[in-house]
């Protein structure tokens, strides 16, 4: 590749501004030098405030652009597939916003069209760079809990204003994310969950609508198992009364306690007593994913979140909402 990767953005949105954004420009060995929207003067007004200089109403223009050597996807996921595919067409690398599409079928393609090329493919499961989980990586893997036997998380958050008030929200919107919120959530603890603890390997789930205020699903359960035996439960549901985000891996000789989501303590209790860690997230939550991608595209070493690790959380996905 060359030094710095020229990236272009599709999709300028609100994730973009300080999540996952600024990194593609401070990242030594990487440039941000376009932006994309079809919204004209929100275009213009984010590469002036970011300091892009170039910015298109039409993603075909920025993919095609010889002056872009890599390009990353923040658009909703119902527009995955076709920007996608037309990156791989023009044998560019590419970074898509998780989940990688609103199917496994969709993702599939996604994966296959960059495979068939050998470009590049990552995808923004960045979790697996935080610090954070890498310490969680860390303390399985140096058995601090002795063998690892389950795992179980339970998300659940009330009913927001949005939701309450019938106002349109792609989130929600069985055509873009046939499991709502679940889609846009879950996929981010179900691939961390692969991550440090090896693949899933069967799953299954029940899931249906108790609000009626959107078309998406609102109330999922889930059970599966990894490839190791290691078994897993989680409950998901967006009407509750009020916020809980837990996980807790327990094993032989302990368990770990973390938030996928809520920078908290993780936990690690065992014959030694209890240890709490708070470890910060960055600024730019997305930091350590894009520094990673400098590593894979300029240095060699591989990335941890691919086309095919989020094509495994689309697959286990489409099994629980099956």
């Amino acid at each position: 590749m060359n030094k710095p990767v020229r990236w272009g953005i599709i999709g300028c949105g609100s994730v973009t501004e300080v999540k996952s954004g600024p990194p593609y420009k401070n990242t030594t060995g990487f440039s941000l030098d376009a932006v994309m929207r079809r919204d004209k003067a929100k275009v213009e007004d984010y590469a002036k405030r970011h300091g892009v200089p170039k910015a298109y109403t039409d993603a075909s223009d920025l993919i095609n652009d010889p002056d872009i050597d890599a390009i990353y996807i923040a658009t909703p996921p119902d527009t995955h597939k076709l920007y996608g595919l037309e990156v791989a067409n023009a044998d560019k690398p590419c970074c898509i916003e998780k989940p990688l599409a609103p199917n496994y079928e969709d993702s599939l393609a996604i994966v296959e069209a960059f495979k068939a090329k050998n470009i590049p493919l990552f995808v923004a499961y960045y979790r697996r760079s935080l610090p954070r989980f890498l310490q969680v990586e860390n303390w399985l893997r140096t058995k601090k809990i002795g063998e690892v036997r389950s795992i179980c998380w339970n998300l659940f958050k009330p009913a927001n204003d949005i939701d309450l008030s019938g106002e349109y929200n792609w989130r929600t919107d069985k055509k873009i994310a046939p499991g709502g919120y679940f889609d846009d959530l879950a996929c981010h603890g179900l691939d961390l969950f692969a991550y440090l603890l090896g693949a899933i390997k069967t799953a299954h789930g029940v899931s249906t609508n108790q609000q009626g205020l959107y078309t998406g699903k609102d109330a999922i359960t889930a059970s599966w198992m990894h490839e190791n035996g290691v078994t897993g439960l989680a409950n998901w549901n967006f009407g509750s009364y009020k916020r809980e985000d837990k996980v807790e891996i327990i094993g032989t000789k302990g368990r770990i306690q973390f938030s996928v989501f809520s920078e908290e303590d993780i936990v690690l209790e065992n014959e030694s007593g209890i240890q709490k860690l708070f470890i910060e997230n960055p600024k730019h939550v997305q930091q350590y994913h894009v520094e990673n991608l400098k590593a894979d595209l300029v240095d060699g070493k591989k990335h941890s979140s691919t086309g095919e690790t989020a094509l495994e959380a689309n697959w286990v996905m489409s099994q629980i909402l099956k």
